[in-house]
């Protein structure tokens, strides 16, 4: 099989990468980002902490976890550029995997130093997503060096303005997901579907950005859904992208019953961490069809 070593480090890269926005939700949902005090790269003064809490062993781990991943997307990407001079996607989304991971460990360590707006948290989150779509997409394109799936584009045009607004829009509805944990008011509404009291609508700013977050993610599952009955009843649609458009169709769903089972189970760890996987996978799942559709306009426009 070729490129096996690289094919094999890219995974690992990839689920290293998701690890990194798992235990960033794990320091967010334990209220660990002051584990290590105001002290970066240093961890309350120490290179290796002496006597920690459990919120320092936390934020310790999630900042050795990021500065191990960053080498490794170093590494990657300097063994991307080489195993493939000529792909300019590759070598895109290796550039850019390199950028957001840099750009997400300054954030971070911005967030430590100085205090930061709860919406300028959220962003942290969000950059760190791009960091791993970058580095997934970066992942798919070594496994399809060689082989068929180099030719595969989206054949409808509909279907790709579809596409490019769900991954925009998508980005939305993370970056209000992040908000929400950032201004703790994931349980500001504790009922599903309403927000207490038998009423859809906020009574507070907490509740307006917990049903903010609500209605834009609703909103993002039927938007999904409609477009996925939509590919599914094309005959002239290619199976790649059905199944891609499946898989993701089943990433939202889930998104969307560990979104209702955070807020039923009040909160609890492991739901909450799966919710932040689950889009993760849904988001890189839509990069990679827009990838799809760059290819398809690219084509049609050399014709």
């Amino acid at each position: 099989m070729k490129q096996l070593p690289l094919k094999i480090f890219s995974v690992i890269t990839s689920i290293f990468m998701l690890f990194v926005l798992i235990l960033g939700a794990v320091v967010t949902k334990t209220g660990s980002g002051e584990g290590c005090g105001d002290d970066w790269p240093f961890c309350n003064g120490e290179i290796i902490p002496s006597n920690p809490s459990i919120e320092t062993i936390i934020e310790y781990s999630h900042r050795l976890t990021s500065s191990t991943v960053g080498l490794l997307i170093i590494i990657l990407v300097i063994w991307a550029w080489r195993a493939m001079p000529n792909n300019k996607e590759a070598r895109f989304f290796a550039s850019a995997a390199l950028f957001f991971v840099v750009l997400q460990g300054l954030l971070g360590a911005a967030a430590v130093v100085w205090s930061q707006s709860a919406s300028i948290l959220a962003l942290h989150f969000g950059f760190s997503l791009l960091c791993f779509a970058s580095v997934f997409l970066l992942t798919l394109l070594v496994f399809e060096k060689d082989s068929y799936l180099e030719e595969v584009t989206i054949r409808s045009r509909n279907l790709r303005k579809h596409i490019y607004g769900i991954a925009i829009y998508t980005y939305v509805v993370v970056y209000t997901g992040a908000l929400v944990r950032h201004t703790k008011t994931s349980l500001a509404c504790k009922t599903v579907p309403h927000c207490g009291n038998d009423t859809f609508f906020w009574t507070s700013k907490y509740s307006l950005i917990h049903m903010g977050h609500r209605f834009a993610a609703i909103f993002l599952f039927f938007w999904v859904l409609y477009v996925l009955v939509k590919v599914l009843k094309d005959k002239n649609e290619l199976k790649v992208v059905k199944f891609s458009f499946t898989l993701a169709f089943i990433f939202i769903l889930a998104q969307a019953i560990s979104g209702m089972l955070v807020v039923v189970t009040l909160l609890n760890l492991a739901i909450a961490l799966l919710h932040a996987v689950f889009i993760s996978l849904f988001f890189g799942i839509i990069a990679y069809l827009c990838i799809l559709v760059r290819r398809a306009n690219k084509k049609e426009n050399k014709i």
